[in-house]
């Protein structure tokens, strides 16, 4: 039965479900699975440490493997440009790679993810677990292109994320998704030019910033000035 159901939208899987005997055996099974895999995420709190990249996804934990200079240099030049622009103009916090976001199932640790102030002013200096930023970013490795697409692009939709950027360093182009509903729509691809957030009120680069040093520093003093 399951096979036949997974293609279908949730709604209608659960119309599906509503006229099945299965119904009590399914729902059963699924609070199983639910109880079995809150139980592991307990045991993750407990384990993970702060020198790990790690993220619970699905009942499993899965653990990043290091990162290609292409892929953190690209990483920490847009971190730097976003940090200094929302510092400057107090909009809020920005978080770079070790922020644990917890979601309804899911916790995830994002390259880059940015909190307004309303969110951000909630935040005390022992807390460990963050709630589903304003804006997030993802910088694509072979390693984790599938998840940013997959499951990550379909649960930070679900949880609200108004803007979510993937940046490719091998391929240096950039992918901005905006909130419709509850599903991205993609607004913009480019590899030149700038982009500019919807959600970081004022914040807008060139693109080679994040990708080329020079351009990245000439980016940042006109941040700054």
């Amino acid at each position: 039965m399951v096979s036949r159901t997974v293609s279908m939208p949730p709604d209608q899987i659960i119309e599906h479900l509503k006229r099945s005997p299965r119904l009590p055996q399914v729902t059963q099974q699924l609070q199983a699975i639910l109880q079995a895999e809150q139980q592991a995420r307990q045991r993750f709190y407990e384990q993970v440490t702060e020198e790990q990249k790690a993220e619970f996804i699905n009942g499993e934990i899965i653990v990043q493997t290091p990162v290609r200079w292409r892929h953190s240099r690209a990483s920490e030049h847009l971190f730097a440009l976003l940090q200094a622009h929302v510092q400057k103009h107090a909009l809020g916090y920005v978080g770079h790679e070790k922020l644990l976001i917890s979601l309804t199932r899911n916790d995830y640790e994002p390259d880059i993810c940015f909190f307004g102030p309303a969110k951000a002013k909630t935040f005390t200096p022992d807390q460990t677990r963050f709630p589903a930023p304003d804006m997030i970013v993802e910088v694509l490795s072979e390693s984790t292109e599938a998840i940013d697409r997959g499951i990550k692009f379909e649960d930070y939709a679900l949880h609200g994320v108004a803007e979510y950027w993937l940046v490719d360093p091998d391929q240096e182009t950039v992918e901005q998704y905006l909130l419709e509903g509850d599903t991205y729509a993609l607004a913009l691809k480019v590899r030149s030019g700038s982009i500019q957030s919807v959600v970081v009120q004022g914040f807008e680069i060139p693109v080679r910033a994040i990708f080329d040093p020079d351009e990245q520093l000439t980016a940042l003093q006109a941040l700054l000035r």
